[in-house]
């Protein structure tokens, strides 16, 4: 495109002095208007190509005037020079125009960079802010561990004593029922879980304490996976009839031989599946998956609920983030934080049907101990409840 412009211009040169060249010397009005149009391609030329662009068409426009100077050599010095003066005016004009465009678009430069600059550091400052608002969150979480903490030691005393009596009467009916009694292993299944909670009100406590996560703590004794899914479903049971929901339990033969920490992970399918009863309605279905892979065991936990909005999927391991009326916010950021001081991961995802799907892994390295016991006899490779 320039270079077309370019053409122009000195095509308009030419034709200037063609029309110099051709118009007869006593036609004084012409000749004078034809001097003056040849400022335009000059100042055009220095606008848009600088100072050698208009230093080069005024050249050419010196040239193309040579031709009307010598018409007028033989009247006189003054009339002469006066003819040649226009030629030095054609340089001046193209070199002056030239400058002032040059330091325009240095100018203008300048004020690009100055903006790109500008823009730069609104991405920084925005940046910086968002930061900003994060540790202002992290602080806001902060406060509310600091004041959870303090609610955990108040209410220490008051829930450990009705646990230790629960405990007892556990221990106490556990001695009335035999081994062959039906009802056993609901004692058994209450004795357990008594455990578990009181260990869990230790773990609170010990973490507003020292403020921070404490160190992964191994439990005593391992158990088959399909062992732990069992006791848990047993304890939902009641939950589930409730709602006329359909549990179905599929890879006992993948977990009978995977050794977990019980009370640990019991825990941590007890949250995963206590929500999906709550967000899935009645009549709905709820399906836990096993599958052994190469150094690890993966477990799908998924329902046919409504799902979680798009909005809320990066919170939803947040503490005190719930969307549930009364809830805590504390289920799913202790199970992630179980799950990861073994050295595993849980993550959510969109079930095909627009319910949600939580996968927990867990690498055979973290599963430490003993084995201690079998799978249940009565446990089948696909299970419902």
């Amino acid at each position: 495109m320039r270079k077309i412009l370019f053409a122009v211009l000195v095509l308009i040169v030419i034709g200037i002095g063609i029309l110099h060249f051709t118009t007869p010397g006593y036609m004084i009005f012409y000749h004078d208007m034809y001097r003056r149009l040849s400022y335009f391609p000059i100042v055009l030329g220095a606008i848009w190509f600088g100072v050698w662009g208009g230093l080069l068409l005024a050249v050419m426009s010196s040239i193309a005037f040579i031709p009307h100077v010598l018409i007028y050599i033989g009247e006189g010095s003054g009339t002469y020079l006066s003819e040649l003066t226009e030629i030095i005016l054609y340089l001046a004009a193209g070199t002056v125009t030239g400058i002032i465009a040059g330091r325009e678009s240095l100018l203008r430069q300048r004020y690009k960079d100055l903006s790109e600059k500008l823009e730069i550091s609104y991405d920084k400052l925005h940046r910086e802010t968002q930061l900003m608002l994060e540790v202002e969150e992290q602080l806001g979480a902060a406060q509310k561990l600091s004041a959870l903490g303090q609610l955990s030691a108040s209410l220490a005393h008051e829930i450990k004593n009705p646990l230790s009596s629960i405990k007892g009467t556990a221990e106490i009916l556990l001695d009335e029922f035999p081994y062959d009694h039906p009802k056993r292993e609901f004692v058994e299944i209450l004795l357990k879980e008594t455990t578990r909670l009181n260990n869990t009100v230790e773990e609170v406590l010990q973490f507003s304490r020292r403020g921070v996560q404490g160190e992964k703590k191994e439990d005593a004794q391992t158990e088959p996976l399909s062992g732990v899914i069992d006791r848990v479903t047993s304890l939902l049971a009641s939950q589930l009839r409730k709602k006329n929901l359909t549990l179905t339990v599929s890879g006992w033969e993948a977990g009978k031989t995977f050794f977990v920490a019980g009370e640990k992970l019991s825990q941590v399918f007890l949250n995963l599946i206590l929500n999906a009863i709550d967000a899935v309605p009645k009549r709905g279905t709820i399906s836990l998956h096993i599958k052994k892979l190469d150094n690890a065991l993966r477990v799908t936990v998924a329902d046919n609920g409504p799902g979680v909005p798009a909005e809320e999927r990066e919170k939803i391991f947040t503490p005190f983030f719930s969307s549930k009326d009364g809830g805590t916010g504390l289920g799913l950021s202790i199970s992630r934080k179980i799950i990861e001081s073994y050295g595993g991961e849980i993550t959510f995802s969109e079930c095909e049907d627009g319910g949600s799907c939580f996968t927990v892994s867990l690498p055979d390295r973290t599963l430490k101990g003993d084995i201690i016991g079998e799978a249940p006899a009565a446990m089948s490779v696909d299970r419902e409840v």
